[in-house]
């Protein structure tokens, strides 16, 4: 994520189906889950949110997603949703009952393994209790119908997210919570899943969404559009957006490329397909390959937004971005999307490095090197360096602080630090190895620390001390 800024570099970043009809059809191992699993009193309720550290009833325990399939149908003039989400999961555990999070919405129906399943709401948990208990290791699926008029959400930092009305449609946005708004599901980044996302919308609209559009078809004055994600992804970088785009599809150095563009965007946004080309192909040969099947973006009309975000696959720009806007979105895909923090403590490895990845850009293509950069925010003249001494990168003190400046810019300080005292090739090669080895995946603060002193055969503990957990201005 980055704040959306006219000025070639960001600013202080602030953060942020139609119904299914009849009965459905199960495999004949989902109807053997719900019948093996043994004494019931060894089944317990999954527990409520995944304990995180600064959002600790984000997510639910008890089970693993490994695919959303979303049926969603929305118009613009009314603002009113309808959907059904078909999620496949495993129980990691026994389970008489579990959890999904889902702000709002009225729930039609609810089922587990195409049996009925009672559900109950405690604030943004959505409680199902199975017909029969879940045993730990089988798979299941459940099946949710819910319909009205989706909510928008005030972060702790004061930004939002959700689902917004855009000037001529809506957007889904869920760093880090908002996703509940549109769809129910395991929403805390260390549960990632594919997804298939069908989204109706009146004819004239368009709605984009994650990964590869597989089919698009208009019956009835109304458009389909299929989107397909073959690859892990987490709930806060599922997006949906709706509205009259403009579309630029093409094929850049052998990868699919898909941009959707605001008309009102469009002369402003005319160099942004290009750039979006330049930019991926460069972060390829700096980084090692593109982790997933496309790439592209959105660039919307949502003035009041304050901030870009790197939704999968497709970052969402509120308007005309600049060139180091998309440098840090794009940086994303690597750093956030596909090696993504299993907690939100650990925002510092989105963000340090995708804004280190501004600096790397700048030094090879403006002049301006990193160690300069670095100097700047030392100094307190760079325009982006006011608070980022506020508290240490790595240890986010509270839910309104985890996309505050020392996120951003003191953890980029640290891995210029890393890379001063381990030589570019080592730094280089531990970053292509990070991603390489997490592919896909998620990772700790604990785990890059690990991997920095085996590839560098250094002892990097003061380092990562000074630069990552310790609070006061460090001597240079």
């Amino acid at each position: 994520m980055s704040p959306q800024a006219a000025h070639p570099r960001r600013t202080v970043p602030q953060r942020p189906a139609r119904l299914l009809r009849g009965a459905l059809l199960l495999a004949p191992l989902l109807l053997l889950s719900t019948s093996c699993t043994g004494p019931s009193h060894k089944a317990t309720p999954g527990a409520v949110g995944k304990g995180d550290p600064l959002f600790p009833r984000l997510g639910n325990g008890g089970y693993d997603v490994a695919h959303y399939r979303l049926a969603l149908d929305y118009t613009p003039g009314t603002h009113r949703l309808r959907g059904t989400a078909r999620i496949t999961a495993r129980a990691t555990r026994a389970l008489s009952s579990f959890h999904l999070d889902l702000a709002g919405l009225h729930v039609r129906g609810t089922t587990v393994n195409g049996r009925p399943a009672r559900a109950t709401r405690d604030g943004t948990e959505l409680i199902l209790t199975p017909a029969t208990a879940l045993p730990e290791g089988r798979t299941f699926t459940t099946t949710v119908v819910y319909d009205g008029k989706p909510k928008t959400l005030k972060d702790p930092d004061g930004s939002r997210e959700g689902w917004l009305r855009t000037a001529d449609g809506a957007v889904g946005l869920g760093e880090p919570t908002g996703s509940m708004t549109w769809f129910p599901g395991n929403n805390h980044p260390s549960d990632k899943a594919t997804y298939d996302i069908t989204v109706t919308v009146p004819r004239g609209y368009a709605a984009v969404s994650n990964g590869e559009l597989t089919r698009r078809d208009t019956r009835h004055g109304r458009t389909t559009h299929h989107w397909r994600t073959r690859d892990p992804m987490a709930t806060y970088l599922a997006t949906v957006a709706i509205g009259r785009f403009d579309i630029h599809s093409t094929t850049a150095h052998g990868l699919p490329q898909y941009v959707a563009v605001d008309p009102d965007e469009a002369d402003a946004s005319r160099d942004v397909p290009d750039r979006i080309a330049k930019i991926t192909a460069w972060e390829r040969r700096t980084f090692g390959p593109y982790p997933f099947a496309s790439t592209g973006a959105i660039v919307d009309r949502l003035p009041d937004l304050g901030y870009a975000l790197e939704t999968q696959t497709k970052p969402y720009f509120a308007a005309a971005p600049d060139e180091l806007l998309i440098v840090h979105e794009l940086a994303h895909q690597w750093f956030g999307n596909s090696v993504t923090p299993r907690t939100w403590k650990d925002m510092w490895l989105n963000e340090g490095f995708a804004t280190y990845t501004e600096w790397l850009w700048t030094e090879q293509h403006h002049g301006r090197s990193a160690q300069q950069t670095f100097d700047a925010f030392y100094d307190g003249t760079d325009d982006e360096s006011k608070g980022i001494w506020s508290f240490p990168p790595a240890a986010p003190p509270s839910p309104g602080h985890v996309s505050d400046p020392p996120v951003y810019g003191r953890g980029a300080m640290a891995l210029h630090q890393l890379r001063r005292s381990v030589g570019d090739p080592a730094f280089f090669r531990i970053l292509r190895t990070w991603l390489r080895d997490h592919r896909h995946g998620n990772a700790d603060t604990r785990q890059f620390i690990a991997l920095s002193e085996r590839l560098s055969g250094k002892d990097l503990d003061k380092l990562f001390d000074t630069w990552l957990y310790t609070k006061a201005k460090p001597k240079r």
